[in-house]
């Protein structure tokens, strides 16, 4: 079976120099290997082939047979690293959190350690017979979210 370590190794140094980044490598019992890649500006055919031939080059499927898959994160797929929420700052986005609350708002900032989404709330003011929404900031750290995404707006 293929060292997922040395093969992250490869991918990174495969990479090195572009603005692609790693969103995931899994690496099946019966060595299937998917390889998710991202980018602040976007993944092209050219990039995934580069890559593909790199990891085809550091391992010799002579040696250990694997099936390898090279691509683009989805747009639909939830986010998982952090570059993706930088990636994704003033987007609407939508927030499961561990303890089962679904947040849903914009994505305002992001960090090592978590994000900011910019809700929008109902507050009721003193005088009035209404309440207004208005915009307040939750954050979120990356361990609390469940399973974040980016809202599609057609």
């Amino acid at each position: 079976m293929i060292d997922k370590n040395q093969l992250t190794d490869v991918i990174q140094q495969a990479i090195a120099g572009t603005d692609l980044f790693v969103v995931q490598v899994t690496v099946s019992n019966d060595n299937i290997i998917n390889v998710d890649l991202d980018s602040m500006t976007n993944v092209d055919l050219d990039q995934c082939v580069m890559v593909n031939d790199a990891v085809l080059a550091a391992f010799d499927r002579d040696v250990e047979d694997y099936e390898l898959t090279v691509g683009s994160y989805g747009i639909t797929s939830p986010l998982l690293v952090p570059r993706q929420y930088l990636k994704n700052l003033g987007q609407d986005i939508e927030v499961l959190t561990r303890d089962g609350r679904k947040v849903k708002g914009t994505l305002t900032a992001a960090d090592d350690s978590g994000f900011t989404v910019e809700v929008a709330t109902k507050v009721k003011r003193e005088g009035k017979k209404r309440p207004e929404v208005e915009m307040v900031p939750e954050r979120i750290d990356y361990d609390n979210a469940k399973k974040t995404c980016v809202v599609i707006k057609f």
